[in-house]
């Protein structure tokens, strides 16, 4: 597997999934009518263990592990993710490849800026590194302004969700019942002038009990199994990029996630979770 393939499959593991997949519940909302219109997330540390879950095609790995460390803070100002995750995929030729990936963002309560900064670096080579703010314009599109990889402003066509919007109208969609959610959804990938249609599919309750001891926090609150399709913009009727499927609690916390690229995948697996107290919000 070259060094090209390896980043941009290092890029969808632990962007998207994290911000499609990890972020937890369980904090007030400022005001009555905001906490009707979303769910409250909640403050967490998540550690997810990554093994090699299926192997077939040319480009695949023959062997895979690796951890994610995930942080995410809830405020009244809006939500703060940080984590970390360290990738080694070993293909059927050549060297082992080792990634680190690390992303910082911060996302307003209101869902109207989002502030984003990811570093990548693969074996010791130079970091790659994407640096960035967008708001909501009036217009619906997506401004963007970024400071690296190069000093640019971008009009994303919208209208757009960004990450914990688009998790908190899937825990809102499977509150309520609803099977399908499709969304636009912007969050800085590539270098920054991205976006990508979704396609959610929102199982029935599960009742099936959890075997992670990590897992016990969430005991008697409900989950589905749910599956999130990446698509290129404008081409959703094609193969999606990869498929994320994760059993998704009601308080936005979830576990054993499946990254699904087709000629492979990768299995999550949750090893520690703490959930924060929540703190309250002065009026």
């Amino acid at each position: 597997m070259t060094t090209h393939v390896l980043r941009v499959n290092l890029l969808m593991i632990s962007k998207r999934a994290l911000f499609a997949a990890v972020i937890a519940s369980n904090l007030p909302l400022l005001g009555a009518a905001a906490a009707q219109e979303a769910p409250a997330l909640a403050s967490h540390r998540a550690v997810y263990e990554l093994t090699l879950d299926k192997a077939g095609g040319a480009k695949a790995p023959t062997q895979a592990r690796g951890r994610i460390i995930f942080d995410f803070t809830a405020s009244c100002e809006g939500y703060v993710q940080n984590f970390r995750q360290i990738t080694e995929l070993t293909p059927d030729e050549g060297a082992t490849k080792l990634s680190d990936m690390r992303s910082a963002t911060f996302e307003s309560l209101d869902a109207a800026d989002y502030r984003f900064k990811i570093e990548t670096r693969v074996d010791s080579g130079p970091a790659d590194e994407v640096d960035g703010k967008a708001h909501k314009e009036k217009s619906a599109a997506v401004g963007v302004d970024l400071s690296r990889p190069k000093r640019t402003h971008l009009q994303i066509p919208g209208p757009a969700l960004f990450p914990t919007e688009h998790l908190r109208r899937i825990v809102e969609a499977a509150r309520s019942g609803e099977p399908l959610l499709e969304a636009r959804v912007y969050d800085g990938t590539g270098e920054g002038d991205k976006v990508f249609d979704t396609l959610t599919v929102i199982g029935k309750p599960l009742e099936t009990p959890v075997a992670e001891k990590a897992a016990d926090a969430l005991k008697g609150m409900k989950r589905w199994r749910v599956s999130v399709s990446y698509f290129e913009q404008g081409k959703r009727d094609g193969q999606p990029i990869y498929i994320l499927s994760f059993d998704l609690y009601e308080n936005g916390v979830s576990r054993a996630l499946k990254l699904d690229y087709g000629d492979f995948a990768l299995r999550g697996e949750m090893a520690e979770l703490t959930i924060q107290p929540a703190g309250a919000c002065k009026n």
